[in-house]
């Protein structure tokens, strides 16, 4: 079941049992693994969400990201050779304003995204408002704070982490977090509206079959999609 957003009046301290510690390094040791294995191979990456944040169970995704295009040939050379075999391959737009989105799933909740086309800057602001963390900073086991599904605030502490609402401390949240309040205040909005509307889908999700590339997938749908088409020849600095 998705998370609700709810409001929390006071910051609430959640203490991490011994398990929990040990599933977060769990988690981050395997994250860590692909992220190393990219780097080796010039390709950096981030991994975003409650494994930045450290607030994991044991449904957590592994959501590393490569934040500029990339070859996606190059990376599944990269993942292929080291072993690993794909669970799934999508391409994914979240909405017509959204980039366009490769999507490699190692197994069911382990998965490496890369645009297809640049990253508009607020996009790139929703992995910091969720939290995200670099190859270093989890190699010095560093948590950053970041905000979940639930409009929680998770702000990382020595014995677990400390939660409180963002609704109506847009500002604070921001500067918290180092992102515009205009993020702050855009994903308030959808998570609001999907609580009380339900979720209404994505606009793209196009799953390749095992013999097809991202290349010739995408241009087959630009092909007879307008608004794919228009996106990427923006990206292309084609007007």
């Amino acid at each position: 079941m998705a998370k609700k957003p709810i409001k929390i009046r006071d910051k609430i301290k959640v203490i991490y049992t011994k398990e929990r510690w040990e599933l977060l390094k769990k988690f981050r040791d395997k994250a860590l693994k692909i992220m190393e294995l990219l780097a080796r191979n010039n390709v950096q990456a981030i991994v975003h969400g409650s494994i930045a944040r450290g607030d994991v169970t044991p449904q957590s995704d592994i959501d590393i990201v490569i934040p500029q295009t990339i070859s996606p040939f190059h990376v599944e050379s990269v993942l292929h050779s080291a072993g690993f075999d794909f669970y799934s391959r999508q391409i994914v737009q979240a909405t017509p304003w959204h980039s366009i989105k490769a999507h490699i799933y190692l197994d069911e909740k382990t998965v490496v995204t890369f645009p297809l086309v640049k990253l508009r800057g607020r996009e790139w602001e929703f992995y910091k408002f969720g939290g995200l963390v670099t190859i270093n900073d989890l190699k010095k086991n560093i948590r950053v704070p970041g905000v979940d599904k639930r409009l929680i605030l998770i702000e990382p502490t020595s014995q677990g982490h400390l939660e409180s609402s963002i609704i109506g401390r847009e500002s604070e949240v921001a500067k918290i977090l180092g992102v515009s309040i205009d993020i702050v205040e855009e994903r308030i909005n959808i998570l609001l509206r999907r609580d009380k509307i339900g979720r209404t889908g994505i606009y793209l999700k196009r799953e390749l079959l095992p013999h097809e590339t991202f290349g010739e997938v995408l241009k087959k749908i630009a092909d007879r999609d307008p608004i794919v088409r228009r996106r990427i020849l923006e990206n292309e600095g084609v007007k």
